[in-house]
């Protein structure tokens, strides 16, 4: 209604939608609801981690918003934050840029998920979870692969490099391999193209290793890794 004002009177802006002029101006008179305030305080907060995302580990969609707040202690829920998301025009991306790498055959499926978000393991080489993140160092950004032990949730593997490419994660997996010996291990990913590339799926084969792989785009199911990301980010 502000922005009629100057074209036609109150009175008649508030017969057309239906409220009355007095009620109109308590509204405008009252101070923002508790519930309000807090909406924008959220939001103010949702911007600055879509903005730290931007150009860093990738935008930041609503599920990664969401991890990040629980991460922090912030307890809201998921709708509320989509809610605010779309309210601030925001919209994730990816944080991983399409690579030049081998890719699987376009007819052949990835992995089936092993996991299905149970990241729970009685000891350990029986599940291991991986991913590929960026960490930003004075000299540009650089790509770390990472191999977590479900079991004992440490680092058994990791490699870094200047490029995102299948050697990269290959890398990983050897250095796990080259002081490990599983028997009927899972390996679960997301389904990058690193993950689903002939050569790794080649290498998983050779060494007795059974790769399991979430839903594409889906951080949850990869949340244990995704929860070791989150970590690294706050040192």
């Amino acid at each position: 209604m502000k922005a009629y004002q100057a074209l036609y009177p109150v009175t008649t802006l508030c017969r057309v939608l239906g409220v009355s002029s007095s009620g109109y101006y308590a509204w405008r008179g009252r101070p923002p609801s508790a519930r309000s305030q807090a909406d924008a305080q959220l939001q103010a907060h949702i911007e600055k981690i879509h903005a730290w995302s931007d150009g860093t580990y990738g935008t930041y969609g609503t599920p990664r918003i969401l991890a990040q707040l629980h991460q922090e202690g912030v307890h809201v829920g998921g709708k509320r934050v989509a809610r605010l998301v779309r309210q601030a025009g925001l919209q994730g991306v990816s944080r991983r840029p399409q690579a030049t790498t081998t890719r699987q055959a376009k007819d052949r499926r990835p992995a089936p998920d092993l996991v299905n978000r149970d990241f729970s393991a009685v000891g350990p080489d029986q599940l291991w979870v991986a991913d590929i993140t960026y960490v930003p160092t004075w000299a540009g950004f650089i790509y770390l692969a990472v191999v977590l032990d479900a079991f004992s949730r440490r680092i058994i593997g990791w490699a870094i490099s200047a490029h995102l490419g299948t050697e990269l994660v290959l890398d990983a997996l050897h250095m796990v391999l080259a002081q490990r010996r599983p028997k009927d291990v899972m390996h679960h990913s997301d389904q990058g193209s690193q993950y689903t590339s002939i050569a790794f799926g080649q290498r998983c084969t050779a060494a007795g290793v059974r790769p399991s792989m979430g839903s594409a785009g889906d951080c949850f199911d990869n949340a244990l890794c995704e929860s070791f990301f989150a970590t690294l980010e706050a040192v």
